[in-house]
């Protein structure tokens, strides 16, 4: 089905709206990972956004604190940081605050890889939202905000009705 066909289709109740909604996330998460993965030499999208949280935060982040932040496991953390170690984008080393936590550290490699070769794929990224306004950026900035606490009571509603369960 083409896009125009699945809108005309999903738009009529808000039952189907919130349907289409879900979908879309996903199948917009999976092009992009495709699109990216196929594009960006070096990294898979996953590492790469990995990558910038550890390199955008001002203190050490462990695995638990990752895996939280972008949603995975600490296991696929631990996965994608041994990938990035072997790269050589990434060290990986004990928590000052907790001797059994681990923790990822960027390297010099990584920062030039972010200053210069990952420079001509940002470009790449103005293309996705070129089709916007400035207002409907703000719009879409505040509506995806707003997902998260979406997400937030979802887990929360799946986490206690695990704990009745018991």
């Amino acid at each position: 089905m083409l896009t125009d066909e699945l809108t005309a289709k999903f738009s009529d109740t808000t039952e189907n709206r919130r349907k289409a909604v879900f979908s879309t996330l996903f199948i917009a998460g999976n092009r992009l990972q495709t699109l990216f993965d196929s594009h960006i030499p070096e990294l898979s999208l996953k590492q790469f956004m990995l990558l910038a949280i550890v390199r955008q935060s001002s203190e050490l982040l462990t695995f638990t604190r990752l895996a939280s932040l972008l949603g995975c496991s600490r296991q696929n953390i631990r996965k994608l940081a041994d990938a990035l170690v072997k790269k050589g984008f990434a060290t990986i080393r004990q928590s000052q605050s907790d001797a059994r936590a681990m923790c990822i550290c960027s390297t010099e490699k990584a920062d030039n890889y972010f200053e210069n070769s990952f420079a001509e794929y940002q470009e790449e990224l103005q293309y996705l939202f070129e089709v916007y306004s400035e207002s409907e950026i703000e719009t879409l900035f505040a509506l995806l905000s707003k997902l998260y606490a979406g997400i937030e009571n979802l887990e929360m509603k799946a986490k206690m009705r695990e704990e009745n369960k018991r």
